[in-house]
């Protein structure tokens, strides 16, 4: 059974996964109501879902795994299932072929759900992912980080002025383990920002990183890194 999304639970998928719900059942009732002998609802409903079923291959776009249906295994099992029994098949081959279909809906349903969520939740805006601050703090990750706390109020005012950057993860690795004394390691993120959450429905979750000097943040997703810089510093205090 392919539903072609790769997201986390989020409410665009729901609602598209709803409306492509809703047209198999509108095509459903057609091809109902023109039968001239009715098959138990229940039935048509299980003929549907085994129909879904299908060899697929994958592809990415846009960092989403989306399965394309190939060959129709639910509506090959069915046709075993009902071989020698012409009179039912007949009866049920328009649903089994309409549950194979149905991955066709679903599939158009993301390819409109991944260009709506990329809108409403840029990936590239720090405030996708940092959305609720009130119960916000950091906490230390590493031996060289200071006492410190995080600033709300220059968090707020920042997040939607802060630039994307690029991650220079090469750089990062020999100035902080190679070209330094084996007792002088600083770590350049050494402070987690914890208490806050992504934006409302947008199913994602990541992991956020503040800077030693408190000026940048690495988001950590599941799948990628974004690394954005403010002009003020996010933490106060230290010892």
């Amino acid at each position: 059974m392919d539903f072609n999304l790769d997201f986390s639970f989020n409410v665009i998928s729901i609602l598209t996964g709803i409306i492509a719900w809703s047209f198999v059942a509108f095509f459903a009732y057609r091809i109902y109501k023109k039968q001239i002998v009715k098959p138990k609802v229940w039935k048509v409903m299980v003929v549907i879902l085994i129909g879904l079923f299908s060899f697929s291959i994958n592809w990415n776009i846009f960092d989403t795994i989306i399965k394309f249906p190939i060959l129709p295994l639910g509506v090959w099992i069915l046709y075993f299932v009902f071989k020698g029994k012409n009179e039912k098949w007949q009866n049920y081959r328009a649903f089994a072929w309409l549950g194979f279909c149905a991955n066709f809906i679903f599939l158009v349903s993301t390819f409109i759900t991944i260009p709506v969520h990329h809108v409403i939740y840029p990936k590239s805006e720090p405030s996708t992912y940092i959305s609720n601050i009130k119960n916000a703090s950091i906490i230390n990750i590493h031996p060289s980080a200071k006492e410190r706390l995080i600033n709300k109020e220059s968090l707020v005012k920042q997040l939607h002025t802060m630039e994307q950057e690029k991650i220079y993860s090469d750089q990062w690795y020999e100035d902080t383990y190679m070209n330094t004394e084996s007792n002088k390691k600083n770590e350049r993120f050494p402070y987690q920002l914890i208490g806050t959450s992504s934006k409302w429905g947008s199913g994602l979750h990541a992991i956020i990183y503040i800077e030693d000097d408190g000026k940048g943040i690495l988001v950590s997703t599941s799948k990628k890194q974004f690394y954005f810089r403010s002009e003020e510093t996010l933490i106060e205090g230290g010892k």
